[in-house]
């Protein structure tokens, strides 16, 4: 049987700790909170009740990942979904999960 996508098997892994980073609901409300604008660390962690240190653990695994981006302002440094592949397949998974409805059974010929 032939595989439909050809990857090589670092890209394979690369892109399996990219899933398992965002299987964390706590990693995926923040990289959520950063698609549309820039977000602190202090406005992430209060918009979602969490302490500011733990915010930063999750961002520097998020970064690492290449799933976050970093800008510095002063003293202050911004994260956000800046790869447009990342923004597309995170709304795109939004949008299919706001369908709700119910799963389809597809029986096995």
């Amino acid at each position: 049987m032939a595989i439909g996508i050809r990857i090589e098997e670092d890209e394979v892994v690369e892109l399996a700790e990219m899933f398992r980073l965002m299987s964390d609901p706590t990693r995926l409300k923040i990289i959520l909170a950063c698609l549309d604008q820039p977000v602190s660390v202090g406005a992430t962690a209060e918009g979602l009740n969490i302490s500011p240190s733990l915010v930063s653990h999750h961002l520097r695994l998020l970064r690492a990942a290449r799933l976050l981006q970093a800008d510095r302002r002063g003293r202050q440094v911004f994260y956000m979904v800046g790869d447009p592949h990342i923004r597309s397949m995170l709304t795109d998974m939004v949008d299919h999960v706001a369908e709700g409805g119910e799963g389809e059974l597809i029986e096995a010929g």
